[in-house]
């Protein structure tokens, strides 16, 4: 008698994007549940004016965030700020043409030397008709967005946390801190272009501002508690690093014998293996400021998906 033909399994359909208004006139766009390539973005509204913070990764999800900047706020954002260089946070800029678009100097030349890499990675996401648009405004450490009488302070946290050119967002009046990937809810953070060291000294600047409402590179809208979770996950990386270097064992070797303990639920859990190639190096005398050579993110990608019995899965 044959056998039974095993139906393909289909990933279902993320929830629907959302804007929520988290402060008068301050709302976050968030693209549930997360993970690879689902990042939140940010609309201020004031007088008339907008502004956003981040745009995202595809077209059909830019178009879906412009739709809901429209809605909010009937003028098109005159400004378009990306927390950093990676395409899920900036692909989306070529859909705010009227908007000038600002970062960090390093978003800019990272950007352009990333082009659109990003969507080779998943092949099979539908990431449409998408235009590379840098910053056309670049600053060193920090500037000021008046957003009608909304001020928002863009401030640059490094040297290398998340990446080398982390900003954030922080509405001093609202006490709103728009995060970038400096901070998940509920999703591992990802350290491999960045610096376990570096991250956790951007933490404490975080917390220096004195947040009531934290909005997260990806998962819900959090407070200051997210800043806890996500030190310690990264200290956990650290002490796991520790450990599997003094028994002898490789980076990913370390990830299959780790026990995540109270982290082993947050969303992407394959960023073990980078996170741990970033923490050897840093226990070998890579400085916080240093990126990892191009073979070792490489070879930590490639490690990452072995450990993920397949590439991730990205639902962008």
């Amino acid at each position: 008698m044959p056998s039974a033909t095993r139906a393909p399994v289909v990933a279902p359909a993320p929830p629907p994007a959302r804007a929520a208004e988290i402060a008068d006139g301050v709302h976050a766009f968030v693209q549930p549940p997360g993970g690879w390539c689902l990042n939140n973005a940010g609309v201020i509204v004031c007088e008339g004016q907008s502004v956003l913070v981040d745009t995202a990764a595809t077209e059909s999800r830019a178009r879906a965030l412009r739709e809901a900047a429209l809605r909010l706020n009937p003028a098109a954002p005159k400004a378009v700020v990306n927390s950093h260089f990676h395409g899920d946070h900036a692909f989306g800029n070529f859909l705010f043409p009227e908007a000038l678009v600002i970062g960090h100097e390093r978003t800019r030349s990272e950007m352009i030397a990333a082009g659109l890499h990003l969507t080779g990675l998943w092949p099979d996401v539908d990431w449409g008709a998408i235009e590379l648009v840098p910053p056309a405004v670049t600053y060193h450490d920090a500037l000021t967005l008046h957003v009608g009488s909304v001020r928002a302070e863009v401030v640059h946290v490094g040297p290398r946390a998340h990446t080398s050119n982390d900003s954030v967002v922080w509405l001093p009046e609202q006490r709103v801190l728009f995060t970038g990937d400096l901070v998940m809810a509920g999703v591992t953070p990802f350290c491999l272009m960045g610096s376990i060291a570096g991250s956790l000294a951007a933490l404490e600047r975080l917390r220096a501002f004195g947040a009531t409402t934290v909005v997260p590179g990806h998962g819900p809208v959090s407070g200051p508690e997210v800043f806890d979770t996500v030190e310690g996950y990264l200290l956990l990386v650290r002490e796991l690093a520790e450990q599997g270097r003094a028994a002898g064992l490789t980076p990913a070797e370390t990830a299959r014998e780790a026990d995540l303990g109270p982290y082993a639920g947050l969303l992407d859990p394959e960023r073990l293996v980078p996170n741990l190639h970033r923490a050897f190096a840093e226990l070998a005398g890579t400085g916080a400021a240093e990126p990892l050579p191009m073979p070792v993110m490489e070879r930590a990608l490639r490690e990452m998906i072995d450990y993920n019995g397949g590439l991730p899965r990205c639902l962008a």
